[in-house]
């Protein structure tokens, strides 16, 4: 008799825990679904904002005239296209990618080391590699923000 009620309390638990462990944490089912046209559309526009305000941000970093960062603008543009173009592909093996991947990031910006000085360039290899540091750039834009906002009250 222990054992039959055991097994029916265990039963009920898990029985229990696996409806519970579909739904969200609002209690609303979850539902496997394809998104929308429209919801597609949204977050491939705020994907192109989100790349638009990153390369606006490393832009910043840079010591060039306004001429040299538009073409480095450009440049960085072009390479995220490819980049995620070459993302798409089908490769056998992922070695494969990750060279496609190498040779983009050596060959991509070759003709702008000519252009840009040598700091700019080890800036934009840096960025290639992923070591920059964006949270530092919004940091610096906030405290000039707030010292120009001191400026023109004291005035």
């Amino acid at each position: 008799m222990k054992k039959i009620v055991l097994i029916i309390f265990a039963l009920f638990i898990g029985l229990n825990v696996f409806g519970q462990g579909r739904r969200d944490r609002m209690g609303n089912p979850v539902v496997n679904r394809e998104p929308t046209d429209k919801e597609i559309a949204d977050h491939k526009r705020k994907i192109e904002e989100r790349k638009n305000e990153f390369i606006a941000n490393f832009i910043t970093t840079l010591e060039g005239d306004d001429f040299q960062k538009e073409i480095v603008k450009q440049y960085i543009n072009s390479y995220f296209d490819e980049k995620v173009a070459l993302s798409k592909i089908k490769f056998e093996h992922t070695l494969d990618r990750d060279k496609a991947i190498k040779k983009l990031d050596d060959s991509h910006f070759a003709e702008l080391e000519e252009l840009i000085s040598e700091d700019d360039m080890t800036k934009i290899k840096d960025m290639i590699k992923g070591d920059f540091d964006e949270k530092e750039v919004k940091k610096e834009k906030k405290k000039k923000r707030k010292k120009r906002k001191k400026k023109n009250k004291d005035q």
